[in-house]
């Protein structure tokens, strides 16, 4: 059971060719009866807001630093105050998914708990294999650093490969419920070259997207199907 039209909001904060990827299968049939309704930027020059522009897609830019000059004596207030007025935003649009695609802000419950009482389901792309490189693991190392860390590890003997997922968006970053897992070897002699590894796992990412925000959109007609069954029988029940 899928309505004809499936609402998508897609977070970014950088040049947005996953969010790119996603705008192309939404006009085709990878994504069908998909409509990006907003993209959301944490930063005002992401080019990803130049993407959704040119595609007709209403853009908001969602600014952390004014939350933090009401708030600078406690940099977590201001951080539940922006993520508490993000939900909001978001719930305007009345979305069945967000994606967060390279969205980089570490979202709190205060944006979590509301969009779950809604019912909207929040997926994430990361650029690594499940539980490997998240965002919280190394405070000095950033999530978008995950491709480096694993090609760092890779050269001196630690693993032999990495990998992209999607996955659910829960309060412990990074580590959701997979959706799409892809792994990808390391090649030697290849993938020593740090930007031609970055531009060959982007590549797999623009695809992984794609699948993952496909499988999501499944996941979640099947869920309120399965729900509206269930109260319907509760209601019969009741006579």
């Amino acid at each position: 059971m899928t309505p004809q039209i499936t609402r998508l909001t897609v977070l970014i904060s950088g040049s947005g060719t996953n969010l790119e990827a996603l705008i192309t299968a939404c006009n085709n049939d990878e994504l069908p009866n998909t409509q990006i309704v907003r993209v959301i930027s944490n930063r005002k020059a992401a080019y990803g807001l130049v993407r959704a522009q040119n595609a007709g897609i209403a853009t908001r830019y969602h600014n952390l630093v004014e939350y933090k000059k009401r708030h600078s004596d406690s940099v977590s207030q201001a951080r539940e105050e922006y993520d508490k007025d993000l939900a909001r935003l978001i719930l305007e649009d009345q979305p069945h998914l967000v994606v967060c695609a390279g969205w980089m802000h570490i979202l709190s419950s205060q944006f979590l708990d509301p969009l779950e009482a809604a019912n909207i389901t929040i997926i994430n792309l990361h650029p690594a294999l499940p539980g490997a490189y998240n965002g919280a693991t190394d405070k000095t190392l950033p999530e978008q650093n995950a491709i480096e860390r694993a090609q760092k590890d890779w050269m001196e003997g630690r693993n032999d490969k990495t990998g992209v997922m999607i996955h659910e968006v829960i309060s412990e970053v990074d580590m959701g419920a997979p959706i799409l897992v892809q792994e990808i070897p390391f090649q030697k002699g290849v993938d020593e070259d740090l930007e031609a590894l970055e531009e060959r796992i982007h590549k797999i990412e623009w695809k992984a997207i794609v699948a993952g925000t496909g499988l999501a959109t499944k996941e979640l007609w099947a869920k309120r199907h399965q729900k509206a069954i269930e109260s319907e029988s509760h209601k019969e029940s009741l006579g």
